[in-house]
């Protein structure tokens, strides 16, 4: 199979790196082909700006979305944000690698994703209609492909868990495991977090390590988190609000988007 690893950490010593790292030696161990895309190594340009689309006149304000499109359709973005598309086309899997900063992604990783993703590409794709509205959550250009977080933190698990000060850790990465990865249609696994990362000693890295190895090795058996399709029956089009039928009315947030168990 073929996977392909997006890291984002500015030293190359860091304990993302070397977790990235045992990833894709297991995985390369394993027979599977791998590529490698280590953001700060590669000077990722992370801010969408006009340089992004050559064939916008210069005097056109610039409007992302539909400037996103002309170029998408017209074959003009730029080559960097063209190869990590066709990246993603190739691969059967996709890692993000990084840490968890302000309980979000690095900037420069956020800046991946608003750029490679690009109107038609990622989103704007498929019908929009009273009945469907459109390719996504569950479906779309990057449907029948895997996409997992190899993630570390700072905190304590007791931190980031159900009572813990952080919030729960599946309600913090929602909005990457929703939004960025099962928006354009990957099969979303559980995330894998190291946690006290500045506090990791060489007898628990080795297990932490071990731990890492065994999800490389189940990368295509684990299952997915049973988020619900859009197109599924479960949500009213184009309201986008569950269905009465479909979940207790009085069941909110993020865990309302989730199948039972």
């Amino acid at each position: 199979m073929k996977i392909l690893v997006i890291s984002a950490h500015p030293e190359p010593a860091s304990l993302i790196h070397a977790l990235r790292d045992v990833a894709v030696t297991t995985l390369h161990a394993d027979g599977h082909e791998v590529r490698v895309t280590d953001l700060y190594a590669a000077g990722w340009k992370s801010a969408v700006d006009r340089a992004d689309f050559p064939g916008l006149p210069d005097d056109a304000r610039l409007h992302v979305p539909a400037a996103s499109a002309e170029a998408f359709a017209a074959g003009t973005l730029t080559p960097d944000v063209v190869a990590q598309q066709a990246d993603l086309l190739w691969a059967d899997a996709l890692i993000l690698a990084f840490p968890l900063w302000w309980f979000s992604m690095p900037a420069i990783l956020k800046g991946w994703i608003d750029r490679v993703y690009a109107f038609g590409f990622a989103y704007g794709v498929g019908e929009h209609s009273e009945t469907r509205w459109g390719d996504r959550y569950g479906e779309g250009t990057l449907a029948g492909r895997r996409a997992m977080l190899v993630v570390t933190a700072g905190g304590w698990a007791s931190h980031y868990g159900p009572r813990g000060i952080n919030g729960p850790i599946d309600d913090l990465l929602f909005p990457i495991h929703h939004g960025v990865l099962f928006y354009p249609g990957l099969d979303v696994l559980p995330p894998f977090v190291a946690y006290r990362a500045d506090r990791m000693d060489d007898a628990i890295f080795a297990a932490t390590a071990e731990a890492l190895r065994e999800r490389m090795r189940t990368l295509f058996e684990t299952a997915p988190i049973p988020f619900r399709r859009q197109n599924g029956g479960d949500y009213a089009i184009p309201s986008m609000e569950l269905r009465p039928d479909a979940a207790d009315p009085h069941l909110t947030g993020f865990s309302a988007h989730r199948l039972p168990a």
